[in-house]
């Protein structure tokens, strides 16, 4: 099959094996580069496949020297379609990290259900008999909960008030105002039922009651607060409400996992464009103009950059782990800065479809999407056959 890329609404429909696993490549090579991590060893990544969950995943491996149990939820390819970009992306690590001597397992399911936490657990005992590390990065718009059955779906919308801003259609580049209507109690709910902490926790409690869970043991979850441009459907939010319920999550894992010697944290990351951030109105815009102030100031990082830092500055640098006042860690610290912050405030009160390509990085943006799933990558022959059913080996 020739494999292009096939765009509908924010997502892609098609992923390239070939371009997904030279994606990987690059973040691996990145990592090799970087000076080792005195970090975890037996590492469990929940959301393992794409973004920041494949990133932390690299970044535990080839910079602390870690074995890996990644849990996601992906789709093989057949004669007539493409798999997911993760499910690609994830062949493509365990090669490069079997070949490397290290041990790379994967367990493709539900990881809402209680089933697939009782698999990990399971092969948890049979690799590793504990991990010292587990990575939350889970991102889904739907939850089943696996105690009553019901289904959670989430919804991106602003609370309390209408929200009007602008936003871009990346593909023409058409820049237009957006209104989003505000979610009303029941819409809130189901999102922090879908995005906050519960099921974080019940990983969490699963794996400490098991006994799988090492001396010390660290566990981290992603967030993001942005700019004031997004708060309003953002932070201030149906997906805040979530996180403000993720972040409070972690507090009551850190005293739940003291028991061990154990912590939990929230880390704060920047605004990267991932298969999440596409769907979210505003945000490609701000992103796009973000990218621009960033890398000409030589500042601009992406998944692989950001993991990396979290782990060699933050969760495993030396005395106490750097947390803000609310007990985060932030590597959103460069996004935030005043000087970034009041450039792409400027852009904002500008940015139109006429001067869209000049005062913005969206070329920057399309690039990265169609990365996302494999297009876009040098040394890459896109016209010629490739086979996409290849396994995922056990």
């Amino acid at each position: 099959m020739i494999i292009q890329p096939k765009i509908r609404g924010f997502i892609c429909t098609t992923a390239h094996p070939a371009g997904c696993a030279e994606h990987v490549q690059e973040q691996i090579d990145y990592v090799k580069k970087q000076p080792k991590v005195d970090g975890p060893k037996k590492v469990l990544v929940i959301g393992a496949s794409t973004g920041y969950g494949l990133a932390s995943r690299i970044s535990a491996t080839f910079g602390a020297g870690a074995d890996t149990i990644g849990v996601f939820f992906e789709k093989p390819g057949s004669e007539k379609r493409t798999a997911t970009a993760g499910y690609y992306n994830t062949i493509a690590f365990e090669k490069e990290a079997r070949e490397a001597g290290y041990v790379a397992k994967s367990i493709n399911g539900d990881a809402f259900s209680d089933q697939l936490k009782e698999e990990t657990i399971e092969l948890i005992k049979e690799e590793f008999g504990q991990v010292d590390l587990v990575v939350y990065s889970l991102a889904s718009p739907k939850r089943m909960h696996p105690r009553t059955g019901e289904l959670f779906s989430s919804v991106i919308k602003p609370i309390g008030n209408t929200y009007t801003n602008k936003t871009v259609n990346v593909h023409s580049g058409e820049v237009t105002d957006v209104t989003v209507e505000p979610a009303n109690e029941e819409e809130i709910q189901q999102t922090v039922a879908v995005m906050g902490g519960e099921d974080w926790e019940m990983w969490m409690k699963a794996l400490n009651e098991a006994g799988v869970l090492a001396e010390g043991a660290k566990t981290v979850a992603y967030s993001y607060i942005g700019p004031e441009i997004t708060r309003a459907v953002y932070r201030d939010g149906t997906i805040g409400r979530a996180k403000d319920h993720l972040e409070k999550t972690a507090h009551e894992l850190d005293q739940y996992l003291s028991s061990i010697g154990g912590s939990a944290f929230v880390s704060v990351n920047k605004a990267l464009v991932t298969q999440s951030s596409a769907a979210i109105p505003v945000v490609p815009l701000y992103i796009s103009l973000l990218y621009k102030v960033m890398k000409e100031k030589d500042l601009h990082e992406g998944c692989i950059e950001q993991m990396y830092r979290l782990f060699a500055e933050r969760l495993y640098t030396e005395g106490e782990t750097p947390v803000d006042e609310e007990g985060r860690i932030r590597v959103d610290d460069l996004e935030m800065k005043e000087d970034i912050q009041a450039e792409v405030a400027a852009l904002w009160e500008k940015v139109n479809t006429e001067n869209l390509e000049d005062i913005s990085d969206i070329e920057g943006y399309r690039s990265e999407f169609l990365r996302l799933f494999g297009f876009g990558l040098e040394g890459i022959d896109y016209d010629q056959e490739v086979d996409p059913s290849i396994e995922l080996k056990a």
